[in-house]
């Protein structure tokens, strides 16, 4: 009863490979893990206020202003940095799909990996300005001082 159910060799045959594939994944998904937290993504505000660069978690680790910060409102400066902030994850989404895609392929598991990610970094740029920070005809160089 060759490659029957009752087969022994058939039956090491087909534990050997399912191991096999299971230590593909194992590697696959350790090489995503890896390229995941060496991610950085940087990215400036389109009316040149700000850069912004977020870790592979989404977390801002950078925040640069340029000195048109002085001629523009503080509530348009923090609405620039947080919309750039929003771009910036929505750019690690982006990117995070392509690893994952490119480590563990086109999965129904891996389509759910990215998605849940993309869920997760794009609903976490959340914040909003509050009135009091919106503009109070103060200089804006006077509010970054503290007032």
């Amino acid at each position: 009863m060759a490659g029957g159910i009752l087969d022994p060799d058939g039956a090491r045959d087909r534990l050997e490979a399912w191991k096999g594939r299971i230590d593909k994944l194992a590697a696959d998904t350790q090489v995503m893990s890896e390229r995941f937290q060496n991610v950085r993504v940087t990215v400036n505000d389109q009316n040149g206020l700000a850069q912004v660069t977020v870790d592979s978690t989404g977390v801002m680790v950078d925040l640069r202003l340029t000195d048109r910060i002085h001629r523009v409102p503080p509530g348009e400066v923090a609405r620039a940095i947080l919309a750039t902030l929003s771009q910036a994850r929505g750019e690690l989404a982006d990117r995070s799909r392509e690893i994952i895609a490119n480590t563990v392929g086109d999965s129904p598991a891996a389509r759910a990996i990215a998605e849940r990610v993309g869920n997760q970094l794009r609903g976490s740029g959340s914040a909003r300005v509050a009135p009091q920070d919106e503009d109070d005809g103060n200089d804006s160089r006077t509010y970054l001082r503290g007032r």
